[in-house]
C-alpha cells in the first residue's frame, strides 16, 4: 500500500502553481497597516493599499491618515515593517518595497475647534 502511494505521488513541478491576486495582497497589506497603527484618529479613513506583484515578489504602496502631533516616522516605520512581515508570511511573497503615503494629518485640537464652531 505504501508503495502504491509513493508511486501515485506527483512531483511539485508537475502539480501546477498557486497565484495570489494583487487585490488579495493589497487587502493583506491594508489590514497589516491598520494593525500597526497605535490609534486611528477620529474621522480618519482606513488605510488602503495597492500592490504590484511580479513572480514571487511584491512592491506595496500604503496610503493612510495619522493623528497629529505624534511620532510620524516611528508610525510609518512600524507600518512598513508590519506590512512586509504579513505579506511575506501570508502570501509567501518577497516584499522589495513598502512605500507609506500620509494622506492627511488629524489634529485633536482642530477637531475640538470645529466641534465648538458647529455648536454655536
Amino acid at each position: 500500500m505504501a508503495a502504491d502511494l509513493a508511486r501515485d505521488r506527483v512531483g511539485a513541478a508537475r502539480r501546477g502553481a498557486t497565484t495570489i491576486a494583487d487585490r488579495v495582497v493589497a487587502k493583506i497589506a491594508a489590514q497589516a497597516a491598520r494593525e500597526a497603527l497605535d490609534t486611528v484618529p477620529k474621522g480618519a479613513t482606513r488605510p488602503h493599499a495597492s500592490v504590484v506583484v511580479h513572480r514571487d515578489s511584491a512592491r506595496v504602496s500604503v496610503s493612510l491618515e495619522l493623528g497629529y502631533p505624534s511620532d510620524l516616522g516611528r508610525q510609518c516605520g512600524a507600518v512598513r515593517g508590519r506590512v512586509r512581515r504579513r505579506v511575506e508570511e501570508l502570501a509567501g511573497l518577497e516584499v522589495h518595497e513598502v512605500a507609506v503615503h500620509v494622506e492627511k494629518l488629524h489634529s485633536a485640537h482642530t477637531a475640538q475647534d470645529k466641534t465648538r464652531e458647529r455648536l454655536r
